[in-house]
């Protein structure tokens, strides 16, 4: 175990769990992930490891057949998962939000029907709700929910799911204006609809087309697509909750957690980072010495695992805020922008310790260099996770009178 990022004041079990986890990252992850990165081959035999140590039920209560952990612990789980390759985290993430939402605000029909198959894996969740023209403006949204007797019909275009062919319940966000008068706010008249769907590209069910994988820079493997309804007919009993209108609460809900996840990310790519970083620079050689005995590279070494270090104590600040059952959007704003930031910074680092040999795909840090990025956008950018901290400081420091 490194001395970087530990956590403080963790039971039995939850040792037990990431020691398990650790383990498999080290044997089954790290030793293929360049490898597939590099095909843009999805990790079925490491998924079905993650099936199989229960990973998918993480944070689906008992009564549903998971584990019943704390967002803690999931957290560190994709801390240590992301270390190994960020995608398999992805593929992990989207899953977790679905179910999350599921368990908080999911009928109890819907639960019964879903969370069990999910903790097994068995049902594999994705989210939706960006569009191709509207990015971060959620509230913007044109994709549409129509009653039709005892069904929905829904149609438009999304965009950015991770999962979107690999999955098999969906959770898309449009807005559906029943019940909610012209003039209402726009994120007062959205809902969340569970879709479901045959796993797969091209038309998945009727209605339903998953065109194909968008080609990307990094974060290859898990399948990342568009979505697109056309005429697509859902039950009624698939509005999450039973009730319209409050899908963009359902959502965001979501985001926060999910918000979480990313800056668990963020620290174990740059865990992984700083790993490689400071085993290179004790074994090349320059002017006679190790780089590492040069100053330059050991302020680069101090500043790296110091960023590991603070990324780390943030977002389990975070997780804990949002396990006691407080309001954590300020403090998963902040740890997802931090670990984001620190962790481009952090590998960025490492990849100038590599010196030319960063540049190449023999080495790991090549592949750590082009999947940093995506943590700053998803989740939300930099940019909106600034406009939620600063909001929320200004209601707490709001002066009187």
């Amino acid at each position: 175990m490194t001395r970087l990022a530990q956590t403080a004041g963790l039971n039995d079990i939850q040792q037990e769990i990431l020691s398990t986890v650790r383990d498999f990252v080290d044997k089954e992850i790290i030793p293929v992930a360049t490898q597939l990165e590099h095909r843009d081959e999805y990790p079925t035999e490491i998924v079905e490891g993650l099936k199989e140590l229960g990973l998918f039920g993480l944070m689906i209560p008992e009564e549903y057949g998971g584990l019943g952990e704390s967002l803690l612990t999931y957290a560190l789980c994709v801390e240590e998962i992301a270390r190994g390759w960020m995608s398999v985290s992805g593929i992990i993430n989207t899953h977790f939000i679905v179910a999350y939402m599921l368990k908080q605000h999911g009928t109890q029909e819907q639960k019964d029907t879903f969370l069990p198959r999910m903790a097994l894996g068995e049902v594999r969740g994705a989210f939706s709700m960006s569009e191709p023209a509207l990015g971060s403006d959620v509230s913007a949204i044109t994709s549409k929910g129509v009653r039709d007797g005892d069904e929905y019909v829904l149609n438009g275009q999304k965009m950015w799911l991770t999962n979107g062919g690999t999955s098999s319940l969906v959770a898309v966000l449009c807005r559906s204006d029943e019940g909610h008068p012209e003039g209402t706010a726009p994120h007062k008249s959205m809902t969340t609809f569970l879709v479901e769907k045959e796993p797969g590209f091209g038309e998945v069910r009727p209605g339903l087309t998953i065109p194909g994988k968008i080609d990307k820079m990094g974060y290859k493997g898990v399948d990342t697509t568009e979505l697109i309804m056309d005429g697509l007919r859902i039950p009624a009993n698939r509005v999450l909750g039973g009730t319209t209108g409050r899908g963009f609460y359902q959502m965001m809900d979501g985001v926060e957690v999910g918000r979480v996840n990313v800056a668990a990310r963020g620290c174990g790519v740059a865990q992984r980072a700083f790993e490689l970083g400071v085993s290179y620079a004790q074994q090349r050689h320059t002017f006679g010495k190790p780089i590492a005995q040069h100053q330059a590279i050991q302020f680069k070494l101090a500043e790296m695992a110091t960023k590991v270090e603070a990324a780390h104590a943030m977002m389990v600040n975070a997780a804990r805020k949002k396990d006691s059952g407080e309001r954590n959007d300020l403090e998963a704003g902040m740890a997802k922008y931090l670990a984001s930031e620190y962790c481009k910074e952090v590998v960025e680092d490492a990849f100038r310790i590599h010196g030319g040999y960063g540049f190449s795909k023999e080495y790991e840090i090549e592949r750590l260099y082009r999947e940093a990025p995506m943590l700053l956008i998803g989740e939300g950018t930099a940019e909106i996770q600034k406009m939620i901290i600063g909001r929320r400081v200004l209601e707490e420091y709001r002066l009187q009178g």
